[in-house]
């Protein structure tokens, strides 16, 4: 049971994950003193009230709603997801794009149409029927897609 375990906690990929929750977590630290120190005080000058606005709050009834607090979470989320998202998803994307095949090939028999006559499933690049034997005239468009020339 404990070899097990010793093997599932030593695999790779769980190792990597650690890895990337601890960086993670470290990133989501840093942003958010950016956005404490930086960017919140500068929104509160810009609103109007003195410097920072992370303590902004109103009562109720005796009950304080802390606004300020969620606002500067806020911020410090939308920071950190324009950050992940310029930073890392767009680069990848961009790097998958290069390596991908361009030349991957089609399925010439994956679009598949009925047949006219007696209603069956064919390819849509056929030219007659496989179960009555009836010519047929192929579609166009997968033929196209297919890469193969326009028949008569």
């Amino acid at each position: 049971m404990l070899n097990g375990f010793k093997d599932f906690i030593l695999r790779g990929n769980v190792i990597s994950m650690a890895i990337g929750l601890a960086v993670g977590a470290a990133f989501t630290a840093v942003v958010t003193g950016f956005s404490t120190a930086f960017i919140t005080p500068l929104i509160g000058l810009a609103t109007g009230s003195v410097g920072d606005f992370s303590s902004a709050q109103f009562s109720v009834e005796g009950a304080i709603f802390p606004y300020g607090k969620f606002l500067a979470a806020a911020i410090a989320f939308l920071i950190t997801a324009a950050v992940l998202y310029f930073g890392v998803v767009v680069p990848m994307s961009k790097v998958q794009n290069r390596f991908s095949k361009v030349d991957e090939k089609v399925d010439i028999k994956a679009a598949v149409r009925d047949c006219p006559r007696c209603y069956t499933e064919i390819p849509a690049i056929a030219s007659r029927c496989a179960h009555c034997t009836s010519e047929i005239e192929p579609d166009r468009e997968a033929l196209a897609l297919a890469g193969l020339p326009a028949q008569r």
